[in-house]
Parts: structure tokens; C-alpha cells; sequence
């Protein structure tokens, strides 16, 4: 199957959740959570993130993570990472038992495909401290993709990770997960970047970008995606991919926020006042834009 019609099958399949202009969306992807070790690459923002999760759920909204929320080719376990950024799982957990929590599998946490694995990992979890289980994302359902259907004008928008559009994050996973594990991680240490990561390979990354673009002008709608840690806010009138970026990322996180009407790239960094404070704060990279118009053009 060639990768436009592997996204297009995604697309067709998958869930569809209704949005309108009141609605409150935030899209994030490749957080990376991982073990607490020297390769943990979202340790550094995990401050940012935190901040950036207790602004969205106090402002009510919905949290749709869009693929390799945990880094589980570097890590065996995901109870290792769920003990470490258990600050995280919590929040994550008040979302969801709200009703406000959507999970996309990318391709470094692949294995939340298998309805075994997500159930064995995070419908509960194991407190080394208490000795018992606690519930924490019970029955949760993990997807390629999801599709956010506005309800007035029945416009979709597809939201996938992106890997569907790279054949060594797709069909190659299992190889490219034994690659990062057990080569470059140990690697990693001595300061070699991974040559096979479409984040640091600037020719895999357009590749994938020109894949996911080629994927909106022929069928003609909306997409969000992540997977190349670049942010991507198209003007009116140009194809309407779109990208979130990633939280692992030095200093700093990106996410896509759908809010009342409008659409917005949006960056969390550590910020100084003028007395010399330091604080965490938002700042709006592009946009907002109506969505109206994108629909329009």
C-alpha cells in the first residue's frame, strides 16, 4: 500500500469526534516522556509541560496527544515511565475522567496498536510505594487516527502522527525500534545523533512533510500532524497541512490550539520579568486564525 492511500485508509476508519465554535481543542505530540535517565529528552521541558497541561485542563480544554506521548523504543517498560512523570500521568488521568482526553499512538510508541498492551499498561498502574494497583486510563481506546468533524459546516479535519507517511517509521518500526534501543541510544552518550530519525534528518523530514502535503491537495482536507518536531501554520489559501512541532524541543514547547472559532500555534517557555523572576508563559507563534477561512479556501 503506497503512503497516501495508508493515510487515506486512516482517515476513512477512524473515530470522529464533534467540534463547533465553542469547543476548546490543544494538540500536542512527541512529548517523549521517558525513564528520568540521561536519555529521557523531555526531563529538560517536563516543567513546561506540566505548566502548559494545568493551563489547558483549568481552561476546559480537550487534550488530543498525536502520537509518541511515551518514548517506548528507548524503554522497555512503560511502568518506567509512567513512575517517573507520574506528576504527568496524574494530570492526564484528571482529563480523562473528564471526558476530555484523546490518545493517538505515533511510531516510537507503536506498540499501544495492541489493545493487550494498552490494557496490561495503561488502563492501571503499579505504586512501588503503596503495593497495589490504581486505575488510570480505564478502557482507554488508543488510535492511528482521529477526525475532528466541525458540526455547523461539516468540515474534517484528519489528525494522525505522521509516521504513516515514512516506510522505516511504518513498516520498518520493529527494526528502527532494535536500532534505537540497543545502537544509537548507547550512542547518543558520546553525542551522535541518530541518523535514521526523521526529526534530525532534514531529507527524511521533507520527505515526510512533501507526503503528508501531497496527502491534503488531493483529498482536499485538513491535517495535523507531528512526527518531524517542526512546526508547520500554513497561510490561507496554501495547503492546509499543519504540525504541532514537539515538546522536546531546548527551552521550549509547541502545541496547536483550536479554540472558539480560531486556530493558533502556540509556544511555552521560560520567561524573565523585569525584576529578574522567572516564570513559565504562552506566546502565539502564528495565528489565531479563523477556521472558517481555512474552510473557505
Amino acid at each position: 500500500m503506497n503512503k497516501l492511500k495508508r493515510i487515506s485508509k486512516v482517515f476513512n476508519s477512524a473515530d470522529e469526534i464533534s467540534f463547533d465554535d465553542t469547543s476548546r481543542i490543544v494538540l500536542m505530540s512527541d512529548i517523549h516522556r521517558g525513564d528520568g535517565s540521561w536519555a529521557d529528552d523531555f526531563s529538560k521541558n517536563q516543567n513546561l509541560y506540566f505548566a502548559a497541561l494545568t493551563h489547558y485542563y483549568n481552561e476546559n480544554y480537550t487534550y488530543i496527544e498525536i502520537g509518541d506521548g511515551d518514548e517506548l523504543w528507548k524503554n522497555k517498560k512503560a511502568s518506567d515511565v509512567i513512575y517517573v512523570h507520574s506528576d504527568a500521568f496524574w494530570l492526564l488521568s484528571k482529563f480523562f475522567n473528564e471526558g476530555r482526553l484523546y490518545l493517538i499512538f505515533g511510531n516510537h510508541d507503536m506498540c499501544k496498536k495492541s489493545d493487550k498492551f494498552v490494557k496490561n499498561n495503561l488502563y492501571q498502574y503499579f505504586d512501588e510505594r503503596d503495593k497495589k494497583y490504581y486505575p488510570l486510563f480505564e478502557n482507554i481506546k488508543v488510535h492511528e487516527g482521529l477526525v475532528l468533524r466541525h458540526s455547523m459546516t461539516d468540515h474534517k479535519i484528519l489528525l494522525i502522527h505522521g509516521h504513516q507517511a515514512s516506510f522505516m517509521d511504518y513498516e520498518m518500526w520493529r527494526l528502527s525500534r532494535f536500532l534505537v534501543r540497543y545502537l544509537w541510544r548507547p550512542l547518543e552518550l558520546f553525542g551522535v545523533n541518530d541518523p535514521t530519525s526523521t526529526a534530525k534528518n532534514y531529507h527524511m523530514k521533507d520527505a515526510v512533510e512533501n507526503k503528508l502535503t501531497e496527502w491534503v491537495i488531493q483529498e482536499k482536507h485538513m491535517l495535523i500532524a507531528g512526527h518531524t518536531h517542526k512546526p508547520m501554520f500554513p497561510e490561507i489559501g496554501n495547503p492546509q497541512y499543519f504540525n504541532d512541532g514537539s515538546s522536546v524541543h531546548p527551552r521550549s514547547i509547541t502545541a496547536i490550539e483550536i479554540a472558539d472559532g480560531f486556530i493558533a500555534l502556540v509556544k511555552w517557555n521560560v520567561k524573565t520579568k523585569d525584576d529578574g523572576t522567572l516564570f513559565i508563559g504562552r506566546e502565539v507563534l502564528a495565528g489565531p486564525r479563523r477556521l472558517s477561512d481555512y474552510f473557505l479556501s
